[in-house]
């Protein structure tokens, strides 16, 4: 119990600060957006960027123990969308963006902190190669899946076009990639640039971290804390439980990996949760309120998991 608290009291000790400094008035909330911006747009982008410098990929690029990650969450965003239209009795545009909530993981924010302290840089390779794929993938499968779902949606080619759009300019796949492209290259950065990028690395954790509790701030739960429930546990319980069963029993993934997989897919459900349903103005009382209601539920959550992979 004491390595559990051990590794989530810093960490949420951090994102309580952000809210509080917003809450009181020391940290400004138009200020959020870029403290944000900055983390996911630069630091850690540098992060994937360094650690792709050095990574073996003929050991860490292994389908068997990425693949289990995505197959949970694609289970669970379906069954969020089924929960949406048969329980709750949402349309079909909105089932889709209540279904994306209990699927799209908090990976930079909490997943990074959380497994770096819980397992050591040693089990980050892995996690990010898992974010690298992360939000380019889901965004288009979630986009493909709306387009085809909603009424009034656009021509299918339009929304494809735009979803790799958005792939090409993911910052965090660009840094991914051009650590990738300098690794294979057997190049090496000059002094200068690999200070600097260290320097910037330093910054992730406490920036993501203080930022995300700052953006708490900007939701809460309203009339639609049960949908929110049901998918803040299909995210925090459900996608990990697959991830592992997927991982252990069925594949026989050693523990020493599994249970960074595993860890991340029982982070929160994303910002970017929040950010889809707000770009088709789709649900948006539910992906604000599970966002908000699932990081708090990954308190316990996160210490349960700790504790099973302990």
């Amino acid at each position: 119990m004491y390595f559990v608290i051990d590794v989530i009291a810093p960490v949420f000790v951090i994102v309580l600060l952000g809210y509080m400094a917003v809450k009181v008035n020391i940290f400004p909330a138009n200020g959020i957006s870029a403290l944000i911006a900055f983390t996911n747009n630069f630091a850690a982008p540098m992060l994937l960027f360094r650690a792709m410098l050095t990574l073996d990929f003929a050991t860490a690029l292994d389908p068997k123990v990425i693949a289990p990650f995505y197959v949970a969450g694609l289970i669970g965003f379906v069954l969020g969308i089924v929960l949406a239209r048969k329980v709750f009795n949402y349309r079909p545009g909105e089932a889709v963006s209540v279904g994306f909530g209990g699927w799209f993981t908090n990976t930079v924010l909490l997943g990074i902190p959380i497994v770096q302290r819980a397992y050591g840089v040693e089990a980050l390779p892995i996690i990010f190669l898992i974010i690298g794929f992360h939000a380019p993938s889901l965004m288009t499968i979630g986009m493909m899946t709306m387009e085809l779902s909603r009424r009034d949606g656009r021509p299918l080619g339009v929304a494809i076009l735009d979803a790799l759009k958005r792939v090409a300019t993911n910052p965090l796949l660009i840094g991914i990639a051009c650590g990738v492209t300098l690794n294979l290259s057997g190049s090496s950065l000059p002094k200068v640039l690999d200070d600097a990028t260290k320097m910037m690395v330093a910054a992730v954790l406490p920036t993501a971290l203080f930022g995300l509790g700052a953006a708490l701030t900007q939701y809460s739960i309203k009339k639609a804390v049960l949908p929110a429930a049901a998918m803040s546990a299909t995210k925090t319980m459900l996608h990990p439980l697959l991830t592992w069963v997927i991982l252990v029993p069925v594949l026989g993934v050693p523990h020493e990996i599994s249970r960074a997989v595993v860890l991340l897919a029982a982070m929160p459900s994303g910002i970017n949760a929040y950010i889809f349903a707000t770009y088709y103005n789709r649900a948006l009382d539910v992906a604000t309120s599970t966002v908000l209601l699932s990081t708090l539920v990954s308190v316990l959550s996160i210490s349960f998991w700790l504790w099973f992979l302990s």
